[in-house]
């Protein structure tokens, strides 16, 4: 069988897909790619690397010499280049297929994953690798602030992955974090998530399950001893597993936790590590990175060092800019546990002045009513809370929609708003904070560039 030489990738402007594709096209095969939104920095990107991207999807786009086209999972039925590919009966793939085959095989691949924390935690880990000299590569969905960029696959023995148990294509249902070949798998946390692909929490359970089955006997799960899910799902593993939290049953114990301002500190099996990041999820997050990076051979003093110099990542609780003594703090908070965990590390964070929550419910998950009581409870913890109309409401059928109007509502102590658009937010925020408060906009979108609208109303 001849070895395939022309890779082209559908939906290539993606952060995985993009870097994927560079990374190909460095090994020395040909590679082109299409997609809808065809913009820098990522198409300067690829362009500089000799990729050449056609904007749109047509059939005409996929060359008539292409050996493999490899899909992404953006990409649906009724795409024009996925009817084609299906039609002309040609090879196409997934991206994790695509990382697994070329970029994963025979290496050291620590996938991070859990419905919380993933980001961060990835982050944290592939910077230890990096920081100590072990030049890794990393897939992750977030943009570090140390790494540049989101994703990089070096020839290293090592490689960092986020791994998301969302579904891998529209044709492989199974999550992506299965095709990872895992040698270290860290399970941070399991709760209900992704309502448009799983139907309850026995689903997501299964998949991580899934996922510990192909970790190898010579590898190890790394998981939450605090998380009720994580012992479950963990509890006849076929790989070894060491249970990492404050409770006293966890294999190594996170103790003497200390919050300020600005960092965290504790101490990990007797070892004490400190993180210029606030809140208990963090800790947890810098003591699962720490465990893993110490399975791979890094010592105490890489680790420590690594954590100091962490810079965090855009979007977690990352000032925007202050105006007046007001601070806007942009956060990706989008799942009930996650605002609630954002709230608690701003209000650690910030112990003086009013914490205003500006909330966009724009995830598959949180446009539905599924989260409607438990978006009320975690938005709670703020001193107001505002929610503005669903984005795309029609996306999600009438019964199943989120009712923006009734989760404010039932925020206790009457500290919820649903005020409809982002000019009318803007507008009533700016009239009424005072120097020394905080606006905390959480949402995994743009939202309308809210950010910017607010500092500038601000300014008057």
């Amino acid at each position: 069988m001849p070895e395939k030489k022309h890779f082209h990738f559908v939906g290539v402007c993606g952060t995985a897909m993009g870097s994927v594709a560079v990374a190909m096209k460095r090994k020395g095969f040909t590679v082109t790619g299409s997609d809808a939104n065809v913009y820098p920095p990522m198409s300067d990107f690829l362009r500089n690397e000799g990729i050449e991207l056609s904007e749109g999807y047509r059939a005409e786009n996929i060359p008539v010499g292409a050996d493999e086209i490899v899909i992404g999972n953006a990409i649906s039925r009724g795409n024009e280049e996925a009817e084609a590919a299906l039609e002309r009966r040609l090879l196409y793939v997934s991206l994790p297929e695509v990382m697994k085959e070329y970029f994963l095989r025979g290496r050291r691949n620590y996938v991070v994953s859990g419905t919380h924390g993933k980001t961060t935690t990835s982050a944290i880990l592939a910077w230890l690798f990096l920081n100590a000299g072990r030049n890794p590569g990393w897939m992750i969905g977030g943009l570090p602030k140390n790494l540049g960029r989101g994703a990089n696959f070096p020839d290293s023995e090592f490689n960092v992955l986020e791994g998301d148990e969302y579904d891998t294509a529209f044709f492989d249902k199974r999550s992506k974090f299965l095709h990872y070949l895992p040698e270290v798998a860290v399970v941070n946390n399991i709760e209900f998530d992704h309502a448009d692909i799983y139907d309850n929490l026995d689903e997501i359970k299964l998949t991580f399950k899934r996922l510990l089955n192909v970790v190898p006997r010579n590898g190890r799960a790394v998981v939450n001893g605090d998380d009720a899910n994580c012992l479950e799902i963990s509890e006849n593993a076929p790989c070894p597993v060491t249970r990492v939290g404050l409770g006293g049953n966890c294999d190594l114990q996170i103790t003497n936790v200390k919050y300020e301002t600005d960092r965290s500190s504790f101490d990990l099996d007797g070892v004490p590590y400190s993180i210029r990041m606030p809140g208990e999820f963090n800790v947890r997050n810098a003591a699962m990175a720490a465990v893993a990076a110490k399975l791979a051979g890094l010592s105490v003093e890489e680790i420590r060092d690594g954590l100091e110099s962490f810079d965090g990542i855009a979007r977690r609780q990352e000032v925007r800019g202050e105006v007046r003594g007001v601070k806007v703090v942009d956060d990706f908070a989008h799942h009930p546990t996650a605002i609630r965990l954002a709230i608690q590390a701003l209000k650690q964070q910030y112990p003086t002045g009013k914490l205003w929550v500006i909330f966009e419910p724009r995830s598959n998950t949180t446009k539905r009513k599924v989260f409607q009581g438990e978006l009320a409870e975690c938005l709670a913890g703020a001193d107001v809370a505002i929610l503005p109309d669903l984005p795309d409401p029609e996306k999600v059928p009438l019964e199943d929609r989120l009712d923006p109007a009734v989760v404010a509502k039932s925020v206790e102590g009457g500290r919820g708003r649903h005020i409809a658009t982002v000019e009318e937010i803007v507008e009533a925020v700016a009239a009424e904070v005072v120097e020394g408060d905080v606006i905390a906009v959480l949402s995994n979108g743009g939202f309308g560039g809210i950010h910017g609208k607010l500092l500038d109303s601000l300014k008057g």
